[in-house]
């Protein structure tokens, strides 16, 4: 039988059991520590629009493109003489201060691709807007650096493929007890009963036998493993801060996993844009801020960077729905306690030079963002794991 066949027709289906594609799961294990540096990833999902966030409230132009839809100055949370929070991203406002946040403006690619599926795929597999990879940046750092899937984990009852290697997935989990639970059901212990040393070097039942082996294991582990804190602090209710509440639990329990990736839905804001946003920054912000004391409390925030991006921005001009429609180069924050250049990291986006779709043009390649997190954080070759070389960036001590 096929192994497609195979599986469409085993409960292996799920997406439980395909989250860890672990064919040759430790054929490539690095000899290379991993330490304990920590990245935490945060997709705004949907196009978040980068000028109602970061507002440069003294700019003419940007009034006069949205009657509509703009940020009263008396609104704003001023961060600089030209810049200024919208007013939900108030819980972020202290880390400001504190020097914890450094905001990165006009970041995109060449060519850029306004589908939010494509685009979603560029950032996180990496690539050119003409490439096709099928393996995500993280998947790539796991496969290469690696120990065991685990050192990847999606917040997510899916992975993305952001956390896809070649030899070696990540793992995907909201909850680790459901993810250990269903590696126990009975369908499950019954087919791993039934291997043998000749089913793993079956070609189709050797990549499913091996798959749910790695499976049990690291969902065994990270339940075990985040048993040993459980946050006591108050997180707002919403799917978003469960999610980190769950990171933080993971974070603080040790476990040997390096990269989490977190998303969150909604920003795809074409209609009523001004009351949608204020409520998902809203959503965002609160529950950022208990994410970081939470770390803080625990003596882990030091050792965590937290980068928040979305596919792309909206464009300038407003449109007749109370909305934008998709734009091109975005902000994006990176919180951490060791930041070297604090604060606005760049200048902010010039609304007199557009691109032919009236969109931000972008000055910095997001992959460079990559670069220096790899090289300078996570203290990998960035270049075997990009495919090729980008500029680094100044924002890590």
């Amino acid at each position: 039988m096929k192994r497609r066949n195979f599986l469409k027709q085993s409960t292996l289906a799920s997406s439980l059991f395909f989250v860890p594609n672990f064919v040759k799961a430790f054929e490539k294990v690095a000899k290379e520590s991993l330490g304990y540096k920590k990245l935490v990833i945060v997709q705004l999902s949907g196009g978040n629009d980068g000028l109602n966030t970061i507002i440069p409230y003294t700019n003419d132009i940007y009034y006069r493109k949205r009657p509509g839809i703009s940020i009263p100055k008396n609104e704003i949370i001023k961060l600089t003489d030209d810049l200024g929070f919208h007013q939900s991203l108030a819980p972020l406002k202290n880390l400001f201060d504190q020097g914890y946040l450094s905001i990165i403006n006009n970041v995109g690619y060449p060519n850029p691709n306004r589908s939010h599926f494509r685009s979603t795929d560029i950032w996180q597999t990496a690539s050119d807007s003409t490439e096709y990879l099928d393996t995500g940046w993280l998947g790539r750092y796991i496969d290469i650096y690696g120990k065991t899937p685990h050192t990847g984990i999606e917040l997510d009852d899916s992975l993305s493929l952001i956390m896809k290697g070649k030899n070696i997935n990540g793992i995907a989990t909201k909850n680790p007890r459901n993810l250990f639970t269903n590696t126990r059901t009975p369908y499950f212990k019954k087919v791993l009963k039934h291997q043998s040393d000749a089913h793993l070097s079956e070609h189709n039942l050797g990549y499913l036998y091996k798959t749910m082996i790695e499976a049990k294991s690291s969902a065994t582990y990270i339940y075990e493993t985040s048993k040993t804190y459980k946050s006591s602090l108050e997180y707002p209710k919403n799917p978003f801060g469960k999610q980190l509440k769950t990171t933080a639990e993971f974070i603080n329990s040790n476990l040997e996993s390096t990269v989490y990736y977190v998303s969150m839905g909604g920003f795809d804001t074409h209609a009523n844009q001004k009351l949608r946003q204020k409520r998902l920054l809203s959503t965002y912000s609160e529950s950022m801020e208990v994410f970081i004391n939470d770390l803080k409390q625990n003596n882990t925030f030091k050792d965590t960077l937290v980068i928040t991006f979305s596919e792309f921005g909206r464009r300038l001009q407003q449109n007749a729905a109370g909305g934008t429609d998709h734009g091109a180069a975005n902000n994006v924050f990176i919180i951490g306690e060791n930041l070297k250049k604090k604060g606005i990291y760049n200048d902010a986006p010039n609304l007199l030079q557009l691109d032919k779709n009236g969109d931000l043009i972008h000055t910095i390649d997001f992959r460079s963002i990559y670069a220096t997190i790899l090289n300078s954080w996570l203290q990998v070759d960035d270049t075997t794991i990009l495919n090729k070389s980008f500029s680094k960036l100044n924002f890590i001590a």
